[in-house]
């Protein structure tokens, strides 16, 4: 969990540039998130999780290259995480219509969003943007994006063979965990909007 102290860090260690190839891939991947959910309402699902695979590439690779070129940017806090929640919801949206996965998963991970949502305007008023991403949220976006895959590959086939059993199984698996921890990073990330600005409240600087 991030504290206070290293809040402003983050910040100055992220610059101001919008043109960078990490925000380039970021933008990529925001672009591919209505084409996917396309794939899957069609239930083209071998094209749909080629697409998510590609997409759980570039995430990392525009991490690493932020990282390795020192092209870590503002823009770039704000789009990586929009990609990854954005695709999520899709997949959400298309596999609730479909009925593979129940309603309450989906009202499950949207609800917490929403409840995050409401942290916004409260940072704004101290004069701060969304807190960087916790390595737990981090954590919990890469089991359902993991999940998510082997869910549609389950489909395939109508479920019928080993591999789409086994690929149901692991996926159920990677949502129901990625699910719990999504909800434990969002906790910690009240627990930390809290820190931040009764820090702001008594007059100090986090830094």
């Amino acid at each position: 969990m991030h504290d206070p102290d290293h809040v402003e860090g983050d910040v100055q260690r992220a610059s101001d540039r919008v043109l960078t190839i990490p925000n380039a891939l970021s933008a990529a991947r925001l672009v591919g998130v209505p084409f996917f959910l396309w794939l899957v309402l069609n239930e083209y699902d071998a094209a749909a999780v080629i697409v998510l695979m590609v997409s759980g590439f570039t995430d990392w690779l525009d991490g690493k290259i932020a990282r390795r070129w020192n092209q870590m940017s503002r823009v770039g806090q704000l789009l990586d995480p929009a990609a990854d929640r954005l695709y999520i919801l899709a997949t959400l949206i298309g596999l609730t219509v479909r009925d593979v996965v129940p309603l309450w998963l989906t009202v499950a991970l949207v609800g917490r969003d929403v409840l995050l949502a409401f942290t916004l305007p409260v940072l704004r008023r101290h004069g701060y943007g969304p807190l960087p991403v916790n390595f737990l949220g981090k954590a919990a976006t890469f089991n359902l994006l993991a999940g998510f895959p082997l869910l549609l590959l389950g489909q395939i086939g109508e479920g019928d063979s080993l591999v789409s059993q086994l690929a149901h199984a692991f996926g159920w698996a990677f949502a129901i965990w990625g699910t719990a921890l999504y909800w434990w990073a969002g906790v910690l990330y009240v627990v930390q909007v809290t820190q931040v600005v009764g820090a702001d409240r008594q007059g100090r600087v986090p830094a």
